[in-house]
Protein backbone atom coordinates (compact mmCIF):
# COMPACT_ATOMS: atom_id res chain seq x y z
CA UNK A 1 0.00 0.00 0.00
CA UNK A 2 1.04 3.48 -0.98
CA UNK A 3 -0.27 6.91 0.77
CA UNK A 4 2.70 9.62 -0.14
CA UNK A 5 1.57 12.82 -1.65
CA UNK A 6 4.17 14.14 -4.19
CA UNK A 7 3.64 18.05 -4.51
CA UNK A 8 5.50 19.80 -7.18
CA UNK A 9 6.74 23.29 -7.14
CA UNK A 10 5.37 26.41 -8.26
CA UNK A 11 4.74 27.45 -11.69
CA UNK A 12 6.03 30.67 -11.69
CA UNK A 13 2.24 31.81 -13.22
CA UNK A 14 1.71 35.43 -13.22
CA UNK A 15 -1.66 35.92 -10.84
CA UNK A 16 -3.13 39.25 -10.66
CA UNK A 17 -4.93 41.10 -7.59
CA UNK A 18 -8.19 40.91 -10.06
CA UNK A 19 -7.59 36.95 -10.97
CA UNK A 20 -10.34 34.75 -9.70
CA UNK A 21 -9.77 31.76 -9.55
CA UNK A 22 -11.35 27.92 -9.59
CA UNK A 23 -9.93 24.80 -8.21
CA UNK A 24 -10.96 21.63 -8.82
CA UNK A 25 -12.91 19.58 -6.40
CA UNK A 26 -10.85 19.93 -3.41
CA UNK A 27 -11.21 18.04 0.36
CA UNK A 28 -9.81 19.84 3.40
CA UNK A 29 -10.21 18.26 6.53
CA UNK A 30 -8.68 19.76 9.67
CA UNK A 31 -5.85 18.14 11.01
CA UNK A 32 -4.53 19.41 14.52
CA UNK A 33 -3.63 23.32 14.04
CA UNK A 34 -3.65 22.55 10.61
CA UNK A 35 -5.69 21.25 7.66
CA UNK A 36 -5.03 18.67 5.15
CA UNK A 37 -6.20 19.59 1.59
CA UNK A 38 -6.02 17.92 -1.72
CA UNK A 39 -7.80 16.54 -4.40
CA UNK A 40 -8.85 13.06 -3.83
CA UNK A 41 -8.91 11.60 -7.73
CA UNK A 42 -5.42 11.96 -7.96
CA UNK A 43 -3.96 11.54 -4.51
CA UNK A 44 -2.27 14.85 -3.95
CA UNK A 45 -2.28 16.27 -0.48
CA UNK A 46 -0.69 18.93 1.30
CA UNK A 47 -0.98 20.23 4.94
CA UNK A 48 -1.50 23.57 5.38
CA UNK A 49 -1.86 26.56 8.07
CA UNK A 50 -5.39 27.77 8.73
CA UNK A 51 -4.56 31.17 6.52
CA UNK A 52 -3.80 28.87 3.91
CA UNK A 53 -7.31 27.27 4.20
CA UNK A 54 -9.22 30.62 4.73
CA UNK A 55 -7.45 32.10 1.74
CA UNK A 56 -8.69 28.77 -0.30
CA UNK A 57 -12.48 28.97 1.32
CA UNK A 58 -12.21 32.57 -0.13
CA UNK A 59 -11.18 32.10 -3.36
CA UNK A 60 -14.07 29.19 -3.58
CA UNK A 61 -16.16 31.63 -2.66
CA UNK A 62 -15.51 33.85 -5.80
CA UNK A 63 -13.41 36.53 -4.23
CA UNK A 64 -10.55 38.03 -6.33
CA UNK A 65 -7.17 37.55 -5.02
CA UNK A 66 -6.67 41.12 -4.37
CA UNK A 67 -10.00 41.07 -2.04
CA UNK A 68 -8.56 37.77 -0.06
CA UNK A 69 -5.28 39.47 0.03
CA UNK A 70 -7.11 42.43 1.82
CA UNK A 71 -9.05 40.15 3.73
CA UNK A 72 -6.22 38.11 5.27
CA UNK A 73 -4.70 41.17 6.19
CA UNK A 74 -7.87 42.57 8.06
CA UNK A 75 -8.20 38.85 9.81
CA UNK A 76 -4.37 38.26 10.52
CA UNK A 77 -2.72 41.56 10.86
CA UNK A 78 -0.14 40.43 8.07
CA UNK A 79 0.67 41.05 4.41
CA UNK A 80 0.38 37.30 2.87
CA UNK A 81 0.88 36.78 -0.42
CA UNK A 82 -2.19 35.46 -2.06
CA UNK A 83 -1.10 35.77 -5.17
CA UNK A 84 2.17 33.56 -5.41
CA UNK A 85 -0.02 31.00 -2.93
CA UNK A 86 -2.27 30.33 -5.90
CA UNK A 87 0.74 30.09 -8.48
CA UNK A 88 1.81 27.25 -5.87
CA UNK A 89 -1.26 25.44 -5.82
CA UNK A 90 -1.41 26.09 -9.41
CA UNK A 91 1.53 23.67 -9.33
CA UNK A 92 0.14 21.47 -6.98
CA UNK A 93 -2.87 20.51 -9.47
CA UNK A 94 -5.49 22.42 -7.26
CA UNK A 95 -6.29 24.85 -9.70
CA UNK A 96 -8.65 24.14 -12.68
CA UNK A 97 -8.75 27.62 -13.75
CA UNK A 98 -7.93 30.98 -13.88
CA UNK A 99 -9.76 33.99 -15.37
CA UNK A 100 -11.78 31.45 -17.12
CA UNK A 101 -8.32 29.90 -19.08
CA UNK A 102 -7.78 26.32 -18.30
CA UNK A 103 -4.98 25.29 -16.11
CA UNK A 104 -2.70 21.77 -17.33
CA UNK A 105 -2.74 19.15 -14.29
CA UNK A 106 -3.14 15.79 -13.32
CA UNK A 107 -5.95 13.87 -14.34
CA UNK A 108 -7.59 11.98 -12.08
CA UNK A 109 -6.23 8.77 -11.14
CA UNK A 110 -6.94 5.20 -13.31
CA UNK A 111 -8.67 3.22 -10.89
CA UNK A 112 -8.01 -0.35 -10.69
CA UNK A 113 -11.22 -2.64 -10.82
CA UNK A 114 -13.38 0.84 -11.54
CA UNK A 115 -16.54 -2.13 -11.49
CA UNK A 116 -16.47 -1.89 -7.97
CA UNK A 117 -18.52 0.98 -6.42
CA UNK A 118 -18.10 1.95 -3.26
CA UNK A 119 -21.87 1.16 -2.38
CA UNK A 120 -20.72 -2.15 -3.01
CA UNK A 121 -18.41 -2.85 -0.02
CA UNK A 122 -19.03 0.54 2.14
CA UNK A 123 -20.07 -3.17 4.59
CA UNK A 124 -16.46 -2.72 4.80
CA UNK A 125 -16.55 0.34 7.49
CA UNK A 126 -18.77 -1.46 8.91
CA UNK A 127 -17.63 -2.19 13.41
CA UNK A 128 -19.17 -5.48 12.88
CA UNK A 129 -16.56 -6.30 9.84
CA UNK A 130 -13.61 -6.41 12.63
CA UNK A 131 -15.38 -8.24 15.36
CA UNK A 132 -16.44 -11.47 12.68
CA UNK A 133 -13.03 -10.88 11.66
CA UNK A 134 -11.41 -11.20 15.36
CA UNK A 135 -14.10 -14.10 16.00
CA UNK A 136 -12.40 -16.33 12.99
CA UNK A 137 -8.82 -15.86 14.26
CA UNK A 138 -9.94 -16.71 17.62
CA UNK A 139 -11.34 -19.94 16.09
CA UNK A 140 -8.19 -20.81 14.78
CA UNK A 141 -6.15 -19.38 17.88
CA UNK A 142 -8.61 -22.26 20.13
CA UNK A 143 -8.26 -24.94 17.43
CA UNK A 144 -4.19 -24.55 18.16
CA UNK A 145 -4.55 -24.35 21.84
CA UNK A 146 -6.89 -27.49 21.53
CA UNK A 147 -4.37 -29.43 19.13
CA UNK A 148 -0.93 -27.50 18.45
CA UNK A 149 -0.21 -30.43 16.20
CA UNK A 150 -2.18 -28.98 13.82
CA UNK A 151 0.23 -25.99 13.16
CA UNK A 152 1.91 -26.56 9.88
CA UNK A 153 5.88 -26.39 9.25
CA UNK A 154 8.39 -25.54 7.01
CA UNK A 155 8.27 -29.26 5.51
CA UNK A 156 4.28 -28.56 4.32
CA UNK A 157 5.76 -25.79 2.00
CA UNK A 158 7.71 -29.00 0.51
CA UNK A 159 4.60 -31.26 -0.45
CA UNK A 160 6.23 -33.23 -3.56
CA UNK A 161 9.39 -34.09 -4.31
CA UNK A 162 8.99 -32.13 -7.88
CA UNK A 163 10.56 -29.13 -6.56
CA UNK A 164 10.14 -27.26 -9.95
CA UNK A 165 5.88 -28.49 -8.76
CA UNK A 166 6.33 -27.10 -5.72
CA UNK A 167 8.25 -23.77 -6.93
CA UNK A 168 5.24 -22.75 -9.48
CA UNK A 169 2.28 -23.64 -6.66
CA UNK A 170 4.05 -22.25 -3.86
CA UNK A 171 4.96 -18.63 -5.42
CA UNK A 172 1.21 -19.30 -7.07
CA UNK A 173 -0.52 -19.21 -3.92
CA UNK A 174 1.64 -16.51 -2.76
CA UNK A 175 1.04 -14.45 -5.11
CA UNK A 176 -2.83 -14.82 -4.59
CA UNK A 177 -2.43 -14.28 -1.34
CA UNK A 178 -0.69 -10.88 -2.23
CA UNK A 179 -3.08 -9.79 -4.87
CA UNK A 180 -5.73 -10.48 -1.98
CA UNK A 181 -4.02 -8.25 1.05
CA UNK A 182 -3.99 -5.60 -1.71
CA UNK A 183 -7.39 -6.15 -2.36
CA UNK A 184 -7.78 -5.70 1.23
CA UNK A 185 -6.49 -1.78 0.51
CA UNK A 186 -8.32 -0.97 -2.16
CA UNK A 187 -11.82 -2.23 -1.32
CA UNK A 188 -11.77 0.11 1.67
CA UNK A 189 -10.67 2.29 0.35
CA UNK A 190 -13.01 2.46 -2.41
CA UNK A 191 -15.48 2.53 0.41
CA UNK A 192 -14.35 5.83 1.81
CA UNK A 193 -14.77 7.01 -2.20
CA UNK A 194 -10.86 6.92 -3.01
CA UNK A 195 -10.14 5.51 -6.25
CA UNK A 196 -7.19 3.33 -5.70
CA UNK A 197 -4.84 1.93 -7.86
CA UNK A 198 -2.93 -1.98 -7.97
CA UNK A 199 0.69 -2.00 -9.40
CA UNK A 200 3.94 -3.46 -8.74
CA UNK A 201 7.54 -1.97 -7.39
CA UNK A 202 10.32 -2.78 -6.20
CA UNK A 203 11.67 -1.93 -2.22
CA UNK A 204 15.35 -2.93 -1.89
CA UNK A 205 15.77 -6.68 -3.07
CA UNK A 206 12.09 -7.38 -2.58
CA UNK A 207 9.08 -7.12 -5.60
CA UNK A 208 5.84 -6.38 -4.25
CA UNK A 209 2.47 -5.15 -4.88
CA UNK A 210 0.97 -2.00 -3.41
CA UNK A 211 -2.04 0.20 -4.01
CA UNK A 212 -1.88 3.64 -4.15
CA UNK A 213 -4.93 4.79 -1.84
CA UNK A 214 -3.34 8.56 -1.31
CA UNK A 215 -6.64 10.23 -1.63
CA UNK A 216 -7.50 8.67 1.91
CA UNK A 217 -5.45 11.38 3.13
CA UNK A 218 -9.43 12.97 3.29
CA UNK A 219 -10.66 10.49 5.34
CA UNK A 220 -11.51 10.81 9.23
CA UNK A 221 -8.43 8.65 11.50
CA UNK A 222 -10.84 6.11 11.83
CA UNK A 223 -11.33 4.95 8.36
CA UNK A 224 -7.69 5.67 7.36
CA UNK A 225 -6.30 3.25 9.74
CA UNK A 226 -8.88 1.20 9.14
CA UNK A 227 -7.64 1.48 5.38
CA UNK A 228 -4.16 0.80 6.66
CA UNK A 229 -4.78 -2.20 8.35
CA UNK A 230 -7.13 -3.87 6.40
CA UNK A 231 -4.15 -6.44 4.39
CA UNK A 232 -3.27 -7.25 7.67
CA UNK A 233 -6.41 -8.39 8.75
CA UNK A 234 -6.65 -9.95 5.07
CA UNK A 235 -3.98 -12.18 5.76
CA UNK A 236 -5.25 -13.24 9.68
CA UNK A 237 -8.58 -13.99 8.49
CA UNK A 238 -7.38 -16.25 5.22
CA UNK A 239 -4.53 -18.02 7.61
CA UNK A 240 -7.25 -18.70 9.98
CA UNK A 241 -9.83 -19.90 7.78
CA UNK A 242 -7.75 -22.20 6.21
CA UNK A 243 -6.59 -23.87 8.89
CA UNK A 244 -9.78 -24.40 10.24
CA UNK A 245 -10.26 -26.00 6.90
CA UNK A 246 -7.45 -28.31 6.97
CA UNK A 247 -8.27 -29.78 10.17
CA UNK A 248 -10.68 -31.10 8.86
CA UNK A 249 -9.46 -31.80 5.00
CA UNK A 250 -7.12 -34.40 4.12
CA UNK A 251 -4.70 -35.48 1.39
CA UNK A 252 -3.49 -32.72 -1.38
CA UNK A 253 -6.28 -30.38 -0.69
CA UNK A 254 -4.99 -30.13 3.40
CA UNK A 255 -1.33 -30.14 1.62
CA UNK A 256 -2.34 -26.88 -0.17
CA UNK A 257 -4.19 -25.45 3.19
CA UNK A 258 -1.43 -25.63 5.18
CA UNK A 259 0.71 -23.47 2.04
CA UNK A 260 -1.62 -20.97 2.60
CA UNK A 261 -1.82 -20.60 5.87
CA UNK A 262 1.87 -20.49 5.62
CA UNK A 263 2.71 -17.84 3.31
CA UNK A 264 -0.04 -16.09 5.00
CA UNK A 265 1.65 -16.33 8.14
CA UNK A 266 4.94 -15.82 6.64
CA UNK A 267 3.86 -12.10 5.23
CA UNK A 268 3.26 -10.89 8.42
CA UNK A 269 6.38 -9.84 9.55
CA UNK A 270 7.43 -8.13 6.62
CA UNK A 271 4.83 -5.72 7.76
CA UNK A 272 7.13 -4.80 11.04
CA UNK A 273 9.93 -3.39 8.34
CA UNK A 274 8.76 -0.01 8.85
CA UNK A 275 11.94 1.56 6.63
CA UNK A 276 10.34 -0.02 3.46
CA UNK A 277 7.03 1.97 4.27
CA UNK A 278 4.73 -1.24 4.56
CA UNK A 279 1.60 -1.49 6.18
CA UNK A 280 2.54 -0.26 9.43
CA UNK A 281 4.73 2.54 7.98
CA UNK A 282 1.73 4.23 7.28
CA UNK A 283 0.01 3.86 10.28
CA UNK A 284 3.26 4.83 12.45
CA UNK A 285 3.46 8.11 9.90
CA UNK A 286 -0.19 8.71 10.64
CA UNK A 287 -0.04 8.29 14.35
CA UNK A 288 2.91 10.44 14.57
CA UNK A 289 1.47 13.40 12.73
CA UNK A 290 4.10 13.18 9.90
CA UNK A 291 3.24 14.52 6.39
CA UNK A 292 6.32 11.86 4.76
CA UNK A 293 8.33 10.11 7.36
CA UNK A 294 9.81 8.40 4.95
CA UNK A 295 10.93 11.47 2.85
CA UNK A 296 11.96 13.29 6.10
CA UNK A 297 14.18 10.13 7.35
CA UNK A 298 15.87 9.79 4.15
CA UNK A 299 16.80 13.55 4.06
CA UNK A 300 18.25 12.97 7.56
CA UNK A 301 20.14 9.79 6.48
CA UNK A 302 21.89 12.28 3.51
CA UNK A 303 22.37 14.91 6.64
CA UNK A 304 23.83 12.51 8.36
CA UNK A 305 26.45 11.46 5.71
CA UNK A 306 27.69 14.63 4.56
CA UNK A 307 27.93 15.71 7.99
CA UNK A 308 30.93 12.93 8.61
CA UNK A 309 32.06 15.42 5.58
CA UNK A 310 31.31 18.60 6.04
CA UNK A 311 30.24 19.80 10.21
CA UNK A 312 28.41 22.65 9.21
CA UNK A 313 25.80 21.01 7.25
CA UNK A 314 22.30 21.84 8.19
CA UNK A 315 20.12 19.72 9.76
CA UNK A 316 16.87 19.29 7.91
CA UNK A 317 14.84 17.87 10.98
CA UNK A 318 15.02 21.22 13.03
CA UNK A 319 12.84 23.20 11.30
CA UNK A 320 10.04 20.52 11.68
CA UNK A 321 7.96 20.38 15.55
CA UNK A 322 9.50 18.86 18.73
CA UNK A 323 7.52 15.93 17.97
CA UNK A 324 8.05 15.03 14.41
CA UNK A 325 11.35 16.43 14.98
CA UNK A 326 11.89 13.10 17.48
CA UNK A 327 9.66 10.73 15.31
CA UNK A 328 11.74 11.91 12.21
CA UNK A 329 15.49 11.34 14.44
CA UNK A 330 14.04 7.94 15.71
CA UNK A 331 12.76 6.44 12.21
CA UNK A 332 15.51 7.95 10.11
CA UNK A 333 18.23 4.78 12.19
CA UNK A 334 15.37 2.31 11.29
CA UNK A 335 15.46 3.45 7.93
CA UNK A 336 19.74 3.64 8.16
CA UNK A 337 20.11 -0.02 9.90
CA UNK A 338 17.13 -1.45 8.38
CA UNK A 339 18.27 -0.81 4.92
CA UNK A 340 21.95 -1.98 5.76
CA UNK A 341 20.39 -5.74 6.68
CA UNK A 342 18.03 -6.56 3.93
CA UNK A 343 21.37 -5.64 1.95
CA UNK A 344 23.40 -8.40 3.60
CA UNK A 345 20.63 -10.46 4.30
CA UNK A 346 20.52 -10.65 -0.04
CA UNK A 347 24.02 -11.30 -0.03
CA UNK A 348 24.85 -13.96 2.74
CA UNK A 349 21.40 -15.67 2.11
CA UNK A 350 19.75 -14.99 -0.85
CA UNK A 351 22.09 -14.92 -3.59
CA UNK A 352 23.91 -17.97 -2.52
CA UNK A 353 20.36 -19.70 -2.37
CA UNK A 354 19.17 -18.50 -6.08
CA UNK A 355 22.93 -19.92 -6.82
CA UNK A 356 22.41 -23.40 -5.35
CA UNK A 357 18.50 -23.52 -7.14
CA UNK A 358 19.63 -22.57 -10.22
CA UNK A 359 22.70 -24.94 -10.02
CA UNK A 360 20.43 -28.20 -8.93
CA UNK A 361 18.09 -27.17 -12.24
CA UNK A 362 20.69 -26.70 -14.23
CA UNK A 363 21.67 -30.49 -13.29
CA UNK A 364 18.27 -31.67 -14.11
CA UNK A 365 18.05 -29.62 -17.46
CA UNK A 366 21.60 -32.26 -18.23
CA UNK A 367 19.67 -35.19 -17.04
CA UNK A 368 18.14 -37.95 -18.71
CA UNK A 369 14.83 -38.32 -17.31
CA UNK A 370 12.20 -36.44 -18.93
CA UNK A 371 10.37 -35.49 -15.83
CA UNK A 372 13.60 -34.08 -13.84
CA UNK A 373 13.90 -32.08 -17.26
CA UNK A 374 10.83 -30.19 -17.24
CA UNK A 375 11.11 -29.76 -13.27
CA UNK A 376 14.61 -28.05 -13.83
CA UNK A 377 12.93 -25.96 -16.62
CA UNK A 378 10.01 -25.18 -14.59
CA UNK A 379 12.28 -23.73 -11.72
CA UNK A 380 14.50 -21.80 -14.10
CA UNK A 381 11.06 -20.34 -15.94
CA UNK A 382 9.60 -19.07 -12.61
CA UNK A 383 12.90 -17.77 -11.38
CA UNK A 384 13.64 -15.73 -14.46
CA UNK A 385 10.16 -14.78 -14.64
CA UNK A 386 10.47 -13.41 -11.24
CA UNK A 387 13.94 -11.54 -11.96
CA UNK A 388 12.43 -10.27 -15.21
CA UNK A 389 9.22 -8.64 -13.34
CA UNK A 390 11.92 -7.35 -10.68
CA UNK A 391 13.85 -5.37 -13.24
CA UNK A 392 10.79 -3.78 -15.00
CA UNK A 393 9.40 -2.52 -11.63
CA UNK A 394 12.83 -0.93 -10.53
CA UNK A 395 13.51 0.50 -14.03
CA UNK A 396 9.69 1.68 -13.68
CA UNK A 397 10.26 3.66 -10.55
CA UNK A 398 13.71 4.43 -10.97
CA UNK A 399 14.45 4.68 -14.91
CA UNK A 400 14.13 8.37 -15.09
CA UNK A 401 16.18 9.23 -12.05
CA UNK A 402 19.46 6.75 -13.47
CA UNK A 403 18.59 8.44 -17.34
CA UNK A 404 18.98 11.97 -15.18
CA UNK A 405 22.14 10.91 -13.18
CA UNK A 406 23.48 9.47 -16.60
CA UNK A 407 23.05 12.78 -18.72
CA UNK A 408 24.36 15.05 -16.13
CA UNK A 409 27.79 12.73 -15.81
CA UNK A 410 27.74 12.76 -19.69
CA UNK A 411 27.29 16.63 -19.65
CA UNK A 412 30.03 16.89 -16.57
CA UNK A 413 32.38 14.81 -19.09
CA UNK A 414 31.90 17.10 -22.39
CA UNK A 415 32.41 20.19 -20.39
CA UNK A 416 35.58 19.28 -19.55
CA UNK A 417 37.46 18.10 -23.01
Amino acid sequence: MTSDAELTAGTGLLVADTSRVVFHPLSMRRDGDGWVIGRINTGDFAAMPPAAHRAIALLCAGRTVGEVTEALRRETGKDIAVADFVAQLDGMGFVSAIDLQRRAGRGPVRASLPWLRPEHVRWLLSPVVPWLTAAVIAGAVVLIIADPGVLPGYRDLVWSRHSGLVLLVDITIGWALVWLHELGHLATARAAGVPGRFSLSTRLQFLVAQTDVSGIWAAPRRVRVTVYLAGIAVDLLIASACLLAASIAAGLTRHLLLVAVLEAVLELPAELLIFMRTDVYFLVQDLSGCANLYAEGSARVRYLARRLRHRDAPDPAQALPPAERSAVRAYCWLLLCGTAGCIAAAAVITVPAAIVLYGHAIGELSGSASAARADGAAAIAVSVGYQTLWLRAWWRRHGRRVRTFLRTRHQRAAGGR
